[in-house]
């Protein structure tokens, strides 16, 4: 299995949002960033991905799963790019904030760090493990 990182402005598509989508999930699209288009091209069903807020909150807030790999994104009309179907599976008990993160010595090497315009990024299981760590604290 493979961890992930989902960003979306909460304004746009929230974590309350995707939890209602149920079952079902959303199709996870409109990604036209060449880098974060071969990230989701990597996940396979299965993978978890933290989702973060982005611009607002600044932090991440649930985990999302992904249940359908990369496809044509039906949003792209020169269908060069791809999305992911993902599931809501949980709402964290306390966000991390992106401020939190920056924190943490062991979570430099984040995407989230160093490359933050990035909306799709991997993350490692060890620093998948510690920011689950950080949330239930």
């Amino acid at each position: 299995m493979n961890y992930w990182l989902l960003k979306s402005e909460p304004d746009v598509w929230s974590i309350d949002q995707q939890e209602k989508a149920g079952e079902k999930g959303i199709v996870w699209d409109g990604v036209r960033n060449y880098q974060a288009a071969n990230n989701l091209k990597k996940m396979k069903i299965g993978d978890l991905c933290f989702f973060y807020h982005s611009n607002i909150g600044k932090e991440i807030v649930g985990i999302v799963k992904v249940i359908r790999s990369a496809f044509i994104d039906p949003s792209d009309k020169k269908k060069k790019f791809v999305a992911v179907k993902v599931k809501f599976k949980k709402k964290l008990k306390n966000t991390i904030t992106l401020e939190n993160i920056k924190k943490k010595t062991s979570l430099q090497g984040l995407s989230l760090i160093k490359q933050s315009r990035l909306s799709v990024m991997p993350i490692d299981s060890k620093c998948w493990k510690i920011l689950n760590k950080m949330s239930k604290t």
